[in-house]
């Protein structure tokens, strides 16, 4: 938990985001054991602003992982800040029983995804 928690807060410092000033961190653990980190990229355009566990999940999935076992966000706002509905989609895709933690400035919070995202949509609603 400690490295995520340092890679977070590291990576948190590369956020962009000009117009929000909300700077996010994430660091997730694959089911292999390696970590990638992602911050949010904000864009004058909102709607192309990428949230930074997306980011995280992104890089790790473009490195050949599809399998999470945990994620660790970091904002400075208490209660800290859950994933957002997108980034919980996203994140359902590669962890079924996947522990969410949010980390504040002075509080921590953690789920499973499915508690932040019950009856979720997924591969098998596809009939595949």
């Amino acid at each position: 938990m400690k490295e995520l928690e340092k890679a977070a807060r590291a990576v948190q410092q590369n956020a962009y985001a000009p117009y929000s000033g909300f700077c996010v961190g994430a660091a997730i653990l694959t089911v292999t054991g390696e970590v990638f980190v992602g911050c949010n990229v904000e864009n004058a355009s909102y709607g192309l602003t990428n949230c930074a566990e997306r980011v995280a999940v992104g890089s790790a999935v473009a490195a050949g992982h599809k399998g999470i076992k945990k994620v660790v966000v970091i904002t400075d706002v208490d209660p800290p800040a859950a994933p957002c509905g997108a980034c919980r989609q996203v994140l359902s895709e590669f962890g079924a029983g996947l522990e969410v933690v949010a980390i504040g400035s002075k509080e921590t919070r953690s789920w499973t995804i499915e508690e932040l995202l019950p009856a979720s949509f997924g591969r098998k609603d596809l009939n595949k």
